[in-house]
C-alpha cells in the first residue's frame, strides 16, 4: 500500500517562523510514530543553515490522518535536529518537552484573556474586515446621525453602520 506522508516543521524565518513541509511517498504502511522514517532537508533554504554545512533533519513527534488528501495519506508534525541528532537552535519543542517532563505531576491551567477599546463617536475600526467596507457607509451615518440630531435635540442619536 502506498501512501503520501507530508511532514511539517517549523522554520528559522525572524522574527515569526513559518510552517514547511514537504511530501514522502512510503511504501509500507506504518505501525505507528516510531515507524516513521527520519528524513532530511536542506535548512540554508528555511533559514537554519549555512550554505557550507545545510543538512538538517526531521523526527516526527506526531501523526495523524490528512484531512485533504484523505485516504490513507497522513500528516506528519515534525522537530527539527541537527545531523548529530541533537536539538537544532530553532527546535523551541525540544526545550518545551524537557520541561513537561521535569514538571508532568503539575496540572496546566490555561486562560484567554480578551481585550476591548471603547471609542466615543466615529471612530473607524482598524480590523481587515473593516477596512474593506467602502468608506461611504461611514459617511451614511455621519450623515444620517447629522439631520437626526439637528431635527430633534441638541443632542447626538448615535447609529451603528
Amino acid at each position: 500500500m502506498t501512501f503520501k506522508a507530508e511532514y511539517i516543521w517549523i522554520d528559522g524565518t525572524e522574527p515569526t517562523a513559518k510552517l514547511r513541509s514537504k511530501t514522502k511517498i512510503i511504501t509500507d504502511a506504518p505501525a505507528g510514530l516510531d515507524a516513521l522514517p527520519i528524513w532530511g532537508f536542506d535548512g540554508s533554504s528555511t533559514n537554519q543553515a549555512e550554505g557550507s554545512s545545510s543538512d538538517c533533519v526531521l523526527k516526527p513527534v506526531f501523526s495523524c490522518p490528512d484531512p485533504i488528501r484523505g485516504g490513507d495519506d497522513i500528516l506528519v508534525l515534525c522537530e527539527v535536529l541537527d545531523t548529530d541528532m541533537t536539538p537544532h537552535p530553532t527546535n523551541t519543542r525540544a526545550a518545551l518537552a524537557e520541561l513537561s517532563e521535569r514538571f508532568a505531576a503539575q496540572e496546566p491551567i490555561f486562560g484567554i484573556e480578551q481585550e476591548y477599546t471603547f471609542f466615543k463617536g466615529a471612530v473607524r475600526s482598524a480590523s481587515p474586515r473593516a477596512a474593506s467596507r467602502p468608506r461611504r457607509a461611514a459617511t451614511t451615518a455621519v450623515s444620517a446621525r447629522t439631520r437626526s440630531s439637528a431635527a430633534t435635540s441638541s443632542r447626538p442619536t448615535w447609529r451603528t453602520a
